[in-house]
């Protein structure tokens, strides 16, 4: 255990950027290793599991290099030209890893055997061996569909038309990254939209990829086959959900004023931002731009009085991860914010529910908790309570990181049992949080 009290602090002012987005650093790695040329990355997320995403790469051929923090070049090998690897591809605990370069491997004439950790192996592939399977790919995997596996692609692959049974990006992107270099049209169909880095990046790369959205909300997504790629200078936008527990402590802690720099602002992860605003949150875009098919800008967020309001379920994809911030914001809010739809909390790392309402109800928070979201009746900007209270954090790194964002707004401090979670996830967030307060 690593406990820590965090305590009330003056107004937070500065500027920070933080770290890249994971979601777009994997891609950017592979991309890369199959564009013909350099293609040069900064701000690249250098975690565990992309850094198993840019061994597997190395692997199959290409040159991924660090050239310094975040600073990366990758020379490719073109698409249909990835070499066979001459031992097994370990995936540590990265499922996004897994799940889209079996993707790749599936159109390629290489065989190629994945292996992860415990937790990893414990995942079924097996919503991503169904359509591959359609493309001709054949696959050895372990009892239930789960690692490790062996992938032997099919060459010429076969484009089909999918239509995703459950929601999932990883899904969808693995059939689309085994469209690159399958002769003619492959074709997903998405009944609910999810994250779209892979369609955004894909385009970027020079990809021939069409998205049509019908009445219903259903998106038709289509890439014609041997593509070329072409390569990028890539700047990896900021996560928004590392931003997330900033954009929240400036908002609620008197006489803040802090810029986020460089932040994602993808329509399919913002939600946060738009909940927000609806709350008086006072949070500007600067220098608004696109970067590799991404919208980005800079974040200028002012201390405001919060009022509370009722969440519309149908944002809660777009901010999933970011509701125990968004709990915080809602404890010092003026009158009740109510949240519902959000059951997928419930299996997250911890059941964030719970976990959430057991937190900010121990330091004086008035939480009503329901089978799929939060009550909360907020202080008003007052400050919270609890004098020697100590958080059960549930080795759940954005609970660890909400709750500490509250120790700001406390009376007296708020003490976290463990903050190892948040060194595994965001290294870097008590040096910054502190700077900002210093």
């Amino acid at each position: 255990m690593r406990p820590r009290r965090f305590r009330p602090a003056g107004a937070l002012k500065g500027r920070i950027r933080v770290p890249g987005d994971k979601s777009i650093s994997h891609r950017c790695i592979m991309l890369g290793a199959l564009a013909l040329g350099e293609t040069r990355v900064t701000g690249l997320l250098e975690g565990e599991d992309v850094l198993a995403t840019a061994a597997a790469m190395r692997a199959m051929g290409a040159s991924v290099v660090r050239q310094g923090e975040g600073t990366w070049s990758v020379h490719g090998v073109g698409v249909g030209a990835l070499l066979q690897p001459r031992g097994p591809l370990d995936m540590g605990n990265s499922g996004t890893s897994t799940r889209l370069l079996m993707g790749l491997v599936s159109s390629h004439p290489i065989t190629a055997s994945f292996a992860g950790d415990a937790s990893l192996s414990k995942r079924p592939m097996g919503r991503v061996i169904d359509p591959l399977s359609q493309m001709g790919a054949s696959f050895e995997a372990s009892e239930g569909g789960r690692l490790p596996l062996i992938v032997r692609g099919a060459l010429p692959a076969v484009p089909i038309s999918y239509r995703l049974p459950v929601a999932s990006a990883q899904v969808k992107s693995a059939v689309l990254l085994a469209g690159l270099n399958t002769p003619g049209i492959t074709t997903v169909i998405e009944p609910v939209p999810t994250r779209d880095h892979s369609e955004r990046m894909l385009r970027g790369f020079g990809a021939e990829l069409n998205v049509e959205t019908e009445t219903d909300g259903t998106r038709i997504i289509t890439i014609r086959g041997e593509a070329e790629l072409k390569p990028q200078i890539i700047d990896v936008p900021g996560d928004p959900s590392s931003a997330a527990f900033f954009i929240v402590a400036a908002l609620i802690v008197p006489g803040s004023e802090v810029t986020i720099e460089n932040v994602g602002l993808n329509p399919t992860r913002a939600g946060l931002i738009e909940v927000l605003r609806r709350m008086g949150g006072s949070i500007e875009e600067l220098n608004p731009r696109e970067v590799g098919g991404e919208p980005v800008a800079d974040l200028l967020v002012k201390h405001s009085p919060l009022r509370g309001i009722e969440v519309d379920p149908a944002i809660a994809p777009s901010m999933i991860d970011e509701f125990p911030a968004l709990f915080v914001a809602a404890a010092l809010a003026e009158g009740i914010t109510v949240t519902s739809g959000l059951d997928e909390l419930r299996v997250k790392e911890s059941d964030r529910l719970a976990v959430m309402a057991a937190a900010l109800g121990t330091v004086g928070a008035r939480i009503e908790e329901r089978e799929d979201g939060l009550v909360i009746t907020g202080t008003g900007g007052e400050a919270l309570g609890g004098s020697a209270v100590t958080i059960a954090t549930h080795l759940d790194h954005r609970i660890a990181m909400s709750m500490a964002v509250a120790g700001l707004v406390s009376r007296e401090g708020i003490e976290i049992d463990d903050t190892r979670p948040i060194a595994t996830s965001f290294p870097v967030f008590e040096a910054m949080l502190h700077g900002l307060a210093a």
